[in-house]
């Protein structure tokens, strides 16, 4: 990842067993990154129980409950709040944890200040600003802010391009750079490169670009065949290419250009063949929501995951904030075990992730560290 990563004779042992020496259900397990309600542990009883029983990968977390329609807290009241939830989650994990959250900056900003969390600015106020020093020092901030409660991967930045008046979910929320890709390339590297050097891993969003659409795949299918060029791969080449890559995460949109049938979260023409084969992509890669509407009201968890899984996915995201299943870990655990018995999926595929998720773990400086 970067010269700060640590050798690995300082990984957690937990971090050290061979892939073999895992079972079928622990390496899934690994694969699903999945939401919970509660800011303190007596109220994550069923967190605590997908952790230490179903041995999920990671966690995320947010600030508003959704799924009730009270916008009330969820998992965010302050800092030494999240740190000692976190820090208890990790006590009760086998495997390290990944902790993410988006974290963008702007209105995409769980931590908030009425938490007692610092400002933050959108990705827009930044690419008007356009000056590398400004965004690297906003970047730190927000990566010391992450790093200082125990949340080692922010699903940011945003690399979609400013490129439709109308899209409601990304100019809408002031979410992109630039519409100049080379301009959000060199930005997103700045914001990187900062996260970095604070021991924050950081994810990419929403491949193969999610700023032509002129709808929100929160609500629904969005079909961006007219409008996506393939100038949105822009940033993701260039980023790719400076190895300023640690998490890649799908976009839940259909593009008949790239793929007639399928949207690009379970499209192996889009995942595979376009992010692996033709851009040279081998790091891990995460689904943005599973439980958005573009894919939950189309599929079902029963076609999607496997869909997902035969795409090249390797992480599955349950926010479990757009609706809520107490159970949606080991619901996804035994879809996923059951596709691999029928031969649905290989286990060599299962294994595949597995492995991309424990190499970035190790990699990571907040999680490797014994």
């Amino acid at each position: 990842m970067s010269p700060s990563s640590p050798h690995p004779s300082s990984f957690s042992p937990a971090l050290a067993r061979p892939l073999a020496s895992l079972t079928l259900r622990e390496k899934i397990g690994q694969l699903l990154n999945v939401g919970f309600r509660g800011c303190h542990p007596a109220e994550c009883a069923l967190a605590v129980r997908d952790i230490r029983e179903h041995g999920i990968g990671g966690v995320i977390l947010f600030d508003q409950e959704m799924t009730d329609g009270s916008a009330g807290r969820r998992n965010i009241e302050s800092p030494d709040q999240v740190r000692n939830l976190l820090a208890h989650f990790q006590s009760h994990a086998r495997i390290p944890l990944l902790t993410s959250i988006d974290q963008e900056g702007g209105r995409v900003n769980r931590l908030k200040a009425v938490y007692g969390f610092p400002a933050s600015s959108s990705h827009e106020e930044l690419g008007r600003i356009d000056d590398s020093a400004t965004t690297s020092r906003h970047a730190t901030t927000s990566a010391q802010t992450l790093a200082g409660v125990g949340l080692n991967l922010n699903l940011a930045p945003v690399v979609d391009l400013d490129a439709h008046p109308d899209n409601p979910i990304i100019k809408g929320k002031r979410r992109s750079f630039s519409a100049d890709p080379e301009a959000v390339a060199r930005l997103a590297a700045d914001y990187i490169r900062a996260h970095r050097a604070q021991g924050v891993l950081t994810c990419l969003k929403h491949f193969p670009g999610h700023g032509s659409a002129t709808g929100n795949t929160h609500l629904g299918l969005v079909n961006v065949t007219a409008t996506w060029t393939d100038r949105e791969l822009i940033p993701f080449q260039r980023l790719i290419a400076a190895g300023l890559c640690d998490v890649i995460m799908s976009a839940h949109v259909f593009n008949a250009h790239l793929d007639p049938d399928l949207p690009a979260t379970l499209s192996r023409a889009v995942i595979t063949g376009l992010l692996r084969e033709r851009l040279g992509y081998a790091g891990v890669i995460t689904s943005d929501d599973m439980e958005m509407k573009a894919i939950s009201s189309h599929y079902g968890l029963e076609n999607s995951l496997p869909l997902a899984m035969n795409a090249g996915i390797d992480v599955l995201c349950f926010g479990n904030n757009l609706s809520y299943d107490p159970d949606i870990a080991p619901r996804a655990i035994a879809i996923l075990e059951n596709a691999v018995t029928s031969g649905r999926i290989q286990e060599s595929r299962i294994d595949e992730s597995c492995a991309r998720v424990l190499a970035l773990k190790r990699q990571a400086p907040l999680i490797a560290r014994p």
